[in-house]
């Protein structure tokens, strides 16, 4: 079974998506860590992100690794989060990241989470799941989560928001049978609870 749990940065994606593959016991896949990785590797090397979306190795899991190597804590740096949107918006890269995605969650059961999981990636998904919130709600999440403030959040997510919503290639929006839950006023337990309630029927 896959779950696909997609909308914008700091409406609660990974923490419901993490919780509730912990609670079914499914394998939980952030697409986001991917293209971030994808974006880290082409910065460090001074290239564009196509040149190495096919090229490189990446490990998702309770670390995301790649080459081998640690990099959990450096793509959720603030530079990694605007890099990670230009690269997302290559369709070549999106590509190997889609074909990649795809491989993954073509046996087991996953909680896969982004911003097109269920438009593109696993259209055939048999939950889908379109999370959002106010933006000042969202900007004041990832201020907490990044230690910055959330001012400078605020604006900077609106560039990445009309970004994400007007690319050619796999645009932020949710699928046409997705379930939408406004997390603005609802706790991380309260969300999760809701999806666990629409796997059950």
């Amino acid at each position: 079974m896959v779950i696909a749990i997609d909308g914008p940065a700091g409406a609660g994606k990974s923490s419901v998506a993490r919780s509730v593959a912990e609670r079914l016991g499914f394998t939980y896949l952030d697409s986001g860590a991917m293209y971030r990785t994808v974006a880290l590797a082409a910065l460090e090397q001074g290239v564009e992100p196509a040149a190495l979306a096919d090229a490189i190795r990446i490990e998702l899991g309770d670390r995301v690794r790649l080459e081998g190597r640690d990099v959990t804590r450096e793509i959720r740096s603030p530079r990694l989060s605007e890099a990670a949107s230009r690269a997302a918006a290559d369709p070549l890269v999106r590509a190997a990241m889609v074909a990649h995605q795809r491989r993954l969650l073509s046996e087991g059961d996953w909680v896969a989470e982004g911003r097109d999981i269920g438009t593109v990636v696993a259209p055939q998904a048999e939950l889908k799941v379109f999370l959002t919130a106010d933006p000042a709600s969202r900007a004041r999440r990832r201020a907490r989560e990044l230690g910055i403030d959330a001012r400078q959040v605020l604006a900077e997510q609106a560039l990445r928001d009309q970004r994400d919503a007007t690319r050619a290639h796999s645009p932020l929006q949710p699928a046409s049978d997705a379930v939408l839950i406004d997390t603005t006023s609802l706790t991380l337990d309260q969300v999760v609870d809701r999806i666990i309630g629409l796997v059950a029927e």
